[in-house]
């Protein structure tokens, strides 16, 4: 019998694992966290990056850009080879790939070169993340257990994201640029040893061939289309965005019909046909895009229109991040009693109020307003995302965890995305169409106002007395329109996804 044929199809249930299982999770949240983090760090690190590399407009895009465009185009392919060769083997080999270019990265001494480094970032970090969440099944087959390790990896998803802004600020007080890839080295070396000490192997026991053309066309069903959103909240409306959804709409229809045609798809369409796997999927992507959406507004507000440091902007974030860890922990045991199909709508009413709290927090300008918004926030999405892990992976069969975690995965970084460039894009374009410059400001003033906030808050300081204030007085009652109006959006999202999860999920509490 061949080494991979002696791998078995893991239960749906079985025994409950014991300290060891645990310190398995605790070595696999490593990569969790680093990744979710690397989202959102970036993002307080550009100016500086700026000043010390001097990238074009278009080159300071894509050092955003080009590392979720790489991530989310490779995801599948990454889960289902971590399902042919090993998921611990990927993942060792996506720690030890990403610790290397971290390196690169925090020494690249031009543009083009920080560019490179980020895309290897996106190639390497898509070995991670289905790994993580696929191994998690291998390791806890007792589904009480499983329910539980999910929570504390949803939670680390999540925590990631809001940590972001704070280990950003707390870096770049001390350090140069390059500090937030340097972080990367102290996580994964532990990685790298403990996943070799308490990670089991697992694999699918009958692989199919490797089919470079259904590799192809998932990449060319993705990268596109999300390629397309950021464009569309940067640049508006245009033929490109026609031709790049085209694409990415043309290749999905070929990836689907192929993999139906495959005797080994390298992705099972029929997971799609299960209601709670699609529900589930969904839930994820409507819930990021609320969370992501969220941190992207207020992180504006809280830093140009209260006028607080990045680190302590990101500390008033910290009640809520406290609050999604929670949720998602302590809705285990009730998820074992009340069926999915209510337990993550109730959840997401709550981040639903917290939505409509922000209208009113940015009309108050206060901070207590806007972290008592993200602990409404947090407690619904934490609660509802730890649910509907569980569901995608408990519907999925075993020999292709790797494959259905890739497509959880996939949901994560298409929401951060969509979070940004719809939720941003939408606030960035009522913005505009609000504001209506003094007259008295100059005409190179008044062009740099339009843009952004960020742009009127420079043009404002450019300037002196009542026409500075005027001017900044304009654009913050702008901003706060265009927030009023994207967080009632945002709450019709995370409705949505609540209505979504109550036809879906399921109406029976499962079984332990």
């Amino acid at each position: 019998m061949s080494r991979t044929a002696s791998i078995p199809t893991i239960p749906t249930d079985g025994a409950r694992v014991g300290a060891r299982g645990w310190a398995a999770l605790a070595v696999l949240m490593l990569p969790v966290l680093l990744v979710s983090v690397d989202n959102t760090v970036l993002s307080f690190a550009l100016p500086e990056i700026s000043l010390a590399l001097a990238p074009s407009g278009a080159e300071q895009l894509w050092i955003i850009d080009i590392y979720p465009l790489v991530l989310a185009g490779l995801l599948v392919t990454m889960g289902t080879l971590g399902d042919r060769f090993g998921r611990r083997r990927m993942l060792l080999l996506g720690a030890t790939g990403f610790a290397a270019v971290s390196v690169l990265a925090a020494f690249a001494p031009t543009a083009g070169l920080l560019i490179a480094a980020r895309g290897a970032l996106g190639f390497f970090g898509a070995m991670l993340m289905p790994s993580t969440l696929s191994l998690l099944r291998s390791i806890f087959v007792n589904r009480d257990q499983r329910r539980l390790a999910i929570a504390v990896w949803a939670a680390g998803f999540s925590a990631g994201s809001a940590l972001g802004p704070i280990v950003g600020g707390l870096l770049l007080e001390h350090y140069s640029w390059g500090s937030v890839f340097l972080l990367a080295v102290p996580v994964l070396i532990p990685l790298l040893i403990g996943a070799r000490l308490l990670v089991p192997e697992s694999r699918d026991p009958a692989p199919g061939r490797i089919d470079p053309i259904s590799i192809l066309l998932s990449m060319l069903a993705m990268a596109p289309v999300i390629y397309a959103i950021k464009a569309l909240a940067v640049d508006g409306f245009d033929m490109k965005i026609v031709v790049l959804v085209a694409v990415g709409a043309v290749a999905g229809i070929l990836f689907v019909r192929r993999q139906l045609r495959l005797p080994v798809p390298m992705l099972d369409m029929a997971l799609f046909r299960r209601g709670g796997f699609s529900g589930a999927i969904l839930v994820n992507l409507l819930s990021v895009v609320a969370l992501v959406g969220f941190l992207y507004f207020v992180s504006q507000h809280l830093q140009l229109v209260i006028g607080l440091t990045p680190l302590a902007a990101g500390v008033v974030l910290v009640p809520g991040l406290v609050a999604m860890i929670i949720a998602g922990l302590a809705v285990v045991p009730v998820s074992r009693r009340f069926p999915p199909a209510v337990v993550v709508p109730a959840a997401l009413a709550v981040s639903m109020i917290g939505y409509l709290l922000v209208a009113y927090s940015t009309q108050e300008q206060g901070v207590v307003p806007l972290m008592l918004a993200f602990v409404a926030l947090g407690i619904g999405i934490g609660a509802a995302e730890t649910v509907s892990n569980e569901l995608i992976l408990a519907q999925a069969p075993a020999e292709k965890v790797g494959a259905a975690s890739a497509i959880s995965e996939t949901a994560y970084e298409a929401g951060a995305v969509l979070g940004t460039s719809l939720l941003g894009g939408l606030i960035t374009a009522l913005y505009r169409g609000a504001l209506v410059v003094p007259e008295h400001v100059p005409a190179d003033a008044a062009a740099q106002a339009r843009e952004t906030l960020a742009g009127a808050y420079t043009a404002a300081h450019s300037l002196e007395g009542p026409v500075a204030d005027d001017l900044w007085q304009a654009a913050v009652g702008a901003f706060e329109s265009g927030v009023t109006a994207t967080s009632l959006i945002g709450a019709g999202l995370v409705v949505v996804a609540g209505i979504i999860a109550a036809l879906t999920l399921g109406r029976r509490a499962p079984a332990s």
